[in-house]
């Protein structure tokens, strides 16, 4: 029956007009349901994606599946309401249950990461970010952050980021005689000499862990404020498994609520109670209107399941699966950047090791369903739409129930697939084993 939906319908129980007479009767149908009849061609789309999901496997560090609960929460009433404003301080009626979701999710997220204050309401990364520096810089002050090239961010001060534009910027970077590591006395003169007045430290594609007590230590020294950008690696802070920047006396922590964390796409900001005030009101009403109260529901779920005992297993998971496939990586003649990975992640130079570059290795593992991106390597000659780098992480593999036998044959994989990238036979047998892998691992939250 093809279904004509009414403005003032209900799902479930759903009006709709009968096809003889036209009369309202009542069906239940479920929205999935409702969008296959009333959007055939979005509906298409969707569900493209949810076999790609399921039927390939996500090795982009900052990707991963969600919670069923998330997505549940994210598609859920919470999306018809306006909260401008904080609880119990809301610009709108009708706040009961948007107060007491948000209370939720702060305490948390004060809970996991052991901070004084926590601010769940930034839209994503980027505007969390930019939240911190408008609360607490004046335009053209000086801020060190990490180089995009080596690591950093996007909004850590890249030039063609308004960030960049609006403060001065002072970049380190790592040492390739440190197998790329930084070095803190380098970055303890370049604080000297420009008298920073905020360290950010944070990346989007370094594959080491921090040592925080250097930045602090300098930044103290100096006299400037400490922000830690952790979004990639947030949930393993969350879960125990690497070193967390509130303990090392930080200011501000900002992280996204996906990528290790498993919730929505979303930001939080974690800060000393003292900057509460200052950092509130430049969310709202600073930077953003009303917080989108789905998402705020949802991120409250997601750190609910990261206060389980459970998280932290798949955190250490996570670790472990990022460590073997470095090995089998680095074991098939693959040039890792730093060489190798203590966190998530590890940079593959594609030019060094296989004579292609990161778009042709990216478009390669795509053919045998494996999601990578391409990504510059530190000072990469090469320009970013084609780089000389891949990026790789082990977080979604880990969700689907993936250990360290399957990170071998990933490893293959990756390896015959870029030796081979021309060859349909060997590109064939990759695609083919990738698929057999996700079969015996299915993805949470995606229909079969």
């Amino acid at each position: 029956m093809k279904i004509g939906w009414r403005l003032g319908s209900e799902v479930p129980g759903v009006r709709l007009p009968l096809p003889d007479n036209g009369e309202m009767g009542t069906a239940s149908i479920s929205p999935r349901e409702l969008l296959r009849e009333s959007d055939p061609d979005l509906f298409a789309a969707l569900a493209g994606e949810e076999r790609r999901q399921a039927e390939g496997i996500e090795l982009i560090p900052s990707e991963n599946y969600t919670y069923p609960e998330v997505l549940a929460a994210l598609g859920s009433v919470f999306t018809n309401k306006y909260a401008e404003g904080y609880p119990g301080r809301r610009y709108y009626g009708g706040q009961e249950f948007t107060d007491a979701i948000e209370r939720l999710a702060r305490s948390r997220a004060k809970a996991l990461f052991r901070c004084e204050h926590a601010n769940v309401q930034p839209l994503s990364g980027a505007p969390m970010n930019a939240a911190v520096y408008l609360a607490m810089l004046k335009p053209g002050d000086t801020v060190m952050g990490m180089d995009l090239s080596h690591g950093g961010h996007l909004t850590h001060g890249a030039p063609v980021s308004h960030m960049g534009r609006l403060f001065q910027w002072i970049r380190y970077k790592t040492d390739p005689g440190r197998r790329g590591r930084i070095d803190f006395d380098v970055l303890r003169r370049s604080a000297r000499r420009h008298r920073p007045r905020m360290i950010v430290c944070g990346y989007s594609s370094y594959p080491r862990d921090y040592d925080y007590g250097p930045f602090k230590s300098i930044a103290d020294e100096v006299g400037a404020m400490t922000m830690a950008d952790v979004s990639h690696i947030g949930g393993l802070i969350a879960g125990g498994a690497l070193s967390n920047p509130v303990d090392a006396g930080f200011d501000f922590v900002t992280t996204t609520t996906h990528k290790t964390l498993r919730g929505p796409r979303g930001g939080m900001i974690l800060c000393k109670k003292r900057f509460r005030k200052a950092v509130d009101q430049s969310v709202f009403p600073g930077l953003q209107g009303g917080p989108h109260m789905n998402q705020v529901a949802a991120t409250a779920i997601a750190l609910g399941r990261a206060l389980q005992p459970d998280f932290k297993e798949y955190c250490r998971q996570v670790l472990v699966n990022a460590r073997a496939l470095a090995r089998a990586l680095s074991a098939g003649g693959a040039d890792l950047v730093t060489g190798g990975t203590s966190n998530h992640m590890m940079v593959v130079d594609c030019v060094s090791s296989f004579g292609i570059n990161g778009r042709q290795a990216e478009e390669t593992l795509d053919r045998i369903a494996i999601t990578c991106n391409k990504q510059v390597i530190p000072d990469d000659p090469n320009p970013p739409l084609r780089p000389s780098g891949i990026r790789l992480g082990t977080p979604a593999a880990t969700t689907r129930g993936m250990g360290e036998e399957e990170m071998e044959v990933l490893g293959e994989c990756i390896l015959d697939g870029l030796r081979d990238s021309g060859d349909p036979a060997t590109l064939a047998r990759g695609r083919r084993r990738v698929r057999e892998l996700c079969a015996a691992h299915p993805a949470p939250g995606i229909p079969e």
